[in-house]
């Protein structure tokens, strides 16, 4: 699937893509069950809170006066909405990234997979896998929120004028600490399955793995995510012409099934793609600092290096 050298970014994505297209069958499978089952759940809780939403701003706008149990109650709803697709949309992603890192491991060897080996493979790390998705996007907001905390302190004190720069100052330097945070445990996933690592030793092989190309990691993964909101963007663009020709009511069921249809298909194309990304680039790692491709070549039952 890739040669078995130091990879270049136009390598890593024809990698990526030439995965899904050879093993299209078993990754539309496992990506169709986790997005349809994800979005169907997303759409199914999403629906009633919009409409409460929607029936207090009905009501203000009418110039009547909104209960606090009625303001209370569309709050509770929105909370308790957010946090179940929340749930839902995060054990999406342990299923997906466990099983589509399971079959791209395979793929480099040229060899294939179904969705029911890549789910006896993946089924031991789900909880490893779920540790590691709840962790890292922990530690990211909560130095996020560490920084922008003493601007905040400083505003509520009173010295609004003063919070503020320090706000933004916070804003900037979180926003730095969360991408060098993000890059460092960007191969973290790869590492806990391939490696059968745990969750700290998974972040720290990603660390280390990462350490001295940080800056081609980050911009890999960057131009990754841009593709994929490309390709997210023009495969929901035909059910939004529908939707908008059907209804302008945007929390109607009918506009809310044809927006879902449309994520399933974009999560179709973005999450194999950027699972098959991620892993390239760890095995890319890997040949660089490692050695990799040799024993990638005996494996793959070749001669040498490509």
């Amino acid at each position: 699937m890739i040669p078995l050298r130091p990879l270049s970014l136009g390598e890593l994505l024809e990698g990526a893509f030439a995965t899904m297209r050879r093993y299209w069958r078993t990754l539309a499978g496992v990506s169709l069950a986790v997005a349809a089952g994800t979005q169907l759940v997303e759409t199914a809780v999403t629906r009633p809170w919009l409409g409460k939403l929607q029936d207090l701003q009905s009501l203000q706008e009418q110039g009547e006066t909104v209960s606090v149990q009625k303001l209370l109650n569309a709050l509770a709803g929105t909370f308790g909405g957010l946090a179940v697709t929340g749930l839902i949309g995060l054990a999406g992603s342990i299923v997906a990234t466990a099983m589509f890192t399971a079959v791209v491991s395979r793929a480099i060897l040229g060899r294939p997979m179904t969705a029911r080996e890549a789910w006896q493979e993946a089924r031991p790390r789900l909880a490893g896998m779920a540790g590691l998705l709840v962790l890292v996007p922990l530690l990211i907001t909560g130095v996020f929120l560490a920084c922008l905390l003493p601007g905040l302190i400083i505003a509520v004190a009173g010295t609004e004028s003063a919070g503020v720069p320090f706000m933004f100052l916070g804003i900037l330097v979180g926003a730095v600490l969360a991408i060098i945070l993000w890059t460092r445990y960007s191969l973290a996933a790869p590492a806990l399955m391939l490696e059968r690592q745990g969750v700290i030793d998974s972040m720290r092989r990603s660390a280390k793995l990462v350490r001295g190309s940080s800056g081609r990691i980050f911009g890999v993964m960057f131009v990754s995510g841009f593709v994929v909101f490309v390709f997210s963007s023009v495969v929901q663009i035909p059910g939004e012409v529908i939707r908008t020709i059907l209804t302008q009511d945007t929390t109607s069921w009918s506009a809310m099934i044809i927006t879902g249809i449309g994520a399933v298909i974009a999560s179709m194309i973005a999450l194999p793609f950027m699972a098959a990304v991620t892993a390239l680039l760890y095995t890319d790692q890997r040949i660089r600092r490692e050695s990799l491709d040799l024993e990638l070549a005996r494996a793959a039952g070749v001669g040498g290096n490509d």
